[in-house]
């Protein structure tokens, strides 16, 4: 017999209190002990998050994305999208970061302190920051040391491709600067992943002149950046579009680990902004793909039901390159018919944390079962 059950809801209705009234109507049945939620950012904000938060009361994530994902319906987008949980083996606290460069500069920040009392073992936290705050590294450092080995998935709110405004949600407001940390203690069984199917070739980009505060390189092998990533891609810099980058991405060793790195854009100067934070002397690799992404999704959630038989709920945190490379390489329905056999809720993302490590181009994620332990 399942110990928590887990509703999805969707809504393309473009007004905002209209749209909560249809999640309401989709999750009703149950007394939601955790709400979390993924919308557009073409809402009217204000009005959406005043709406979540008279009509839900229990405790509640969500922010902005660059489109929506339900297993049931695939990759969607101009679409709210939540999972309504109910469960007593389940509790779940947002902590609210209002000042992102203080809590990365504090020896002990204030918000970290309920974390002291998580039991070993019986939680992961959840994760969502403002995806063009570039503090994810220094941030996500702060908190995975404090959690002391229990699991964080984390994503990078989402918002327009002109990368101008994300934003996370909390206590009936989005903010921008901000993040929200979800302890979830919790005696049902859980695991976190995380998917990529890149490898790294032989092509070495050593970065030797780099703004690291900004993400920002000018100089990648002693050459200008621009043109020594065009040449090791095989591209002439004109044609150095988010396609190609998505297409394209490098590899940073960490361990014994090859974690992805995106670019994000060329700028007029000739110089590559990234997603992730990078510095001078760093020795990247040019990836290649190992499957193509709707291959490596099957088979990788295919290992999922070997560790917990029965998913309740999986949350994921996608990279906004891997929907452009399905849309670019026609793999939209076969990603779709993957995910329409799990109970996934997630998003495109402007990046993606796993445990302490913030990545690209990759799909990171919380499994959760039906069934205490």
């Amino acid at each position: 017999m399942s110990d928590i059950q887990v509703k999805f809801g969707k809504s393309f209705n473009p007004d905002a209190k209209a749209a909560v009234a249809e999640l309401v109507q989709q999750v009703g049945g149950i007394d939601p002990t955790a709400l979390i939620f993924f919308c557009s950012p073409k809402y009217d904000l204000a009005a959406l998050g005043k709406a979540i938060d008279k009509t839900f009361d229990c405790p509640t994530i969500g922010c902005t994305t660059v489109g929506e994902i339900l297993g049931e319906t695939g990759y969607i987008e101009d679409s709210i999208v939540c999972a309504a949980l109910a469960s007593d083996k389940l509790t779940m606290w947002p902590i609210f970061i209002d000042d992102l460069h203080a809590f990365a500069e504090s020896a002990n920040p204030p918000e970290l302190k309920p974390l002291a009392d998580l039991p070993r073992g019986k939680g992961f936290a959840l994760f969502l920051i403002d995806g063009l705050s570039m503090m994810e590294e220094a941030v996500i450092a702060q908190i995975y040391h404090a959690l002391k080995g229990a699991p964080l998935i984390g994503a990078s709110a989402g918002g327009e491709l002109d990368f101008s405004h994300t934003y996370v949600y909390y206590g009936g407001a989005f903010h921008e600067r901000a993040a929200v940390l979800a302890i979830v203690e919790t005696s049902l069984p859980f695991a976190a992943l995380h998917i990529q199917h890149f490898e790294p070739t032989d092509e070495k980009l050593v970065i030797t002149e780099a703004d690291t505060a900004n993400r920002v390189v000018t100089e990648i092998n002693g050459l200008p950046a621009c043109e020594e990533y065009a040449r090791a891609v095989g591209v002439t810099i004109d044609k150095l579009t988010p396609q190609v980058f998505a297409a394209h991405p490098v590899m940073l060793k960490i361990g014994d680990a090859y974690f992805v790195r995106s670019i994000q854009k060329l700028n007029p100067d000739g110089s590559l902004t990234f997603f992730c934070a990078i510095d001078v002397g760093l020795v990247l690799r040019v990836a290649k793909r190992a499957e193509t992404l709707s291959e490596n999704l099957a088979d990788e959630l295919a290992k999922v039901e070997a560790d917990i038989p029965h998913p309740a709920l999986i949350f994921g945190s996608d990279c906004v390159q891997r929907r452009l490379e399905i849309q670019q390489r026609g793999e939209v329905e076969k990603a779709n018919e993957v995910l329409a056999h799990y109970p996934f809720i997630g998003f495109s993302t402007f990046g993606e944390q796993f445990c302490g490590v913030h990545v690209n181009y990759t799909l990171t994620a919380l499994v959760l079962g039906d069934t205490a332990t």
